[in-house]
């Protein structure tokens, strides 16, 4: 058995011949990866370092049914969300709570609104009013943002109001934080936190 310094555990990858991408795979900087992805690879890299503890949440789900073929092979047959989920990640950093929602979109000229729904918007209003930091990490017109979670709910509380149901890209640009993609960390979102949050 081989392992990584970290104490993670090598499998080989499996070479797959190569293949033309359709349009509905997701590329992401050209490697083939999801935003969630590098933001799972960046919180790797803050607690390695000691930086932040920020964990991706996870999805509580009620198992209903489970085949047995073999004592030590269960599998899931059927599974239902035990309830709406809230944001994707938290944690903390600098003795701060942390609280944020990831979002992609393919989008050319605006960022849905639709991306979000009004229990996560509701949790996000509750973290803020606890002082804990809360935002957005948006990936769309193939940058990366940072939007506070109180710029956000301008833009929910237009749109609850009969306006726009989107967040224009000039709109984005303003009101964001612009993140610069790396190599390690990949998405180093803690500088931006620094600005907003702590300068």
């Amino acid at each position: 058995m081989i392992r990584y310094p970290n104490g993670k555990q090598y499998v080989p990858s499996q070479t797959k011949p190569a293949t033309a991408k359709t349009k509905n795979e997701k590329s992401f900087s050209n490697r083939g990866m999801t935003l969630e992805d590098d933001l799972n690879e960046t919180n790797q890299y803050y607690l390695e370092k000691q930086i932040a503890v920020i964990h991706k949440k996870p999805t509580p789900v009620q198992i209903v049914q489970v085949d047995y073929p073999r004592r030590s092979a269960a599998v899931i047959k059927e599974a239902y969300f035990k309830q709406s989920s809230t944001t994707d990640y938290n944690g903390i950093y600098r003795g701060k709570y942390i609280d944020f929602e990831a979002k992609e979109t393919q989008n050319k000229t605006s960022f849905p609104l639709k991306n979000f729904h009004a229990h996560q918007i509701e949790h996000m209003r509750q973290v803020v009013d606890h002082g804990g930091i809360c935002f957005v990490i948006i990936s769309a017109f193939n940058e990366v943002y940072l939007l506070k979670a109180e710029q956000l709910f301008y833009f929910w509380e237009r749109c609850e109001n009969n306006g726009r149901k989107s967040i224009r890209k000039d709109e984005l640009d303003q009101s964001a934080c612009l993140i610069k993609l790396g190599y390690s960390p990949r998405i180093d979102y803690i500088k931006a936190i620094d600005s907003l949050y702590f300068s």
